[in-house]
């Protein structure tokens, strides 16, 4: 696998519109990042790391509202084949302040909001909102 951030959005994606309740994703500490984020954010109910079987996972249960993902889109924007940096005033606000970007910066995976307070830049992750 060549993008494991972007597998992550996509079965969270997928989860949601297949009105998934819960679904794992192989564990790594950025997957668990996004996913702290994301609780945070109110996209999902709730993560916990899965160490039952033989490899670590992350459990993430998905969240509805009225029936319908707690979401309406992801976006990856940095990938492998092409990074995106920006810098502290360059964050973009996700549909005027709606969504939200999550960066991975020096002081850790953040959102844009967070970011732009601790005037910290670095690569755009991706979108949500």
């Amino acid at each position: 696998m060549t993008d494991p951030i972007a597998d992550f959005l996509v079965r969270l994606k997928n989860a949601s519109r297949a009105k998934k309740a819960e679904f794992t994703v192989p564990y790594s500490k950025m997957k668990s990042e996004i996913a702290r984020i994301l609780k945070a954010e109110g996209y999902i109910n709730d993560y916990e790391l899965d160490s039952s079987t033989g490899r670590s996972e992350l459990k993430i249960k998905t969240r509805f509202v009225n029936k319908s993902p707690a979401f309406v889109g992801i976006k990856r924007i940095s990938r492998p084949g092409l990074r995106r940096y920006v810098g502290s005033e360059d964050i973009p606000r996700v549909l005027g302040g709606m969504g939200v970007a999550v960066l991975s910066t020096s002081k850790g995976i953040l959102t844009g909001h967070d970011a732009r307070r601790q005037k910290v830049g670095g690569e755009l992750l991706a979108y949500i909102w």
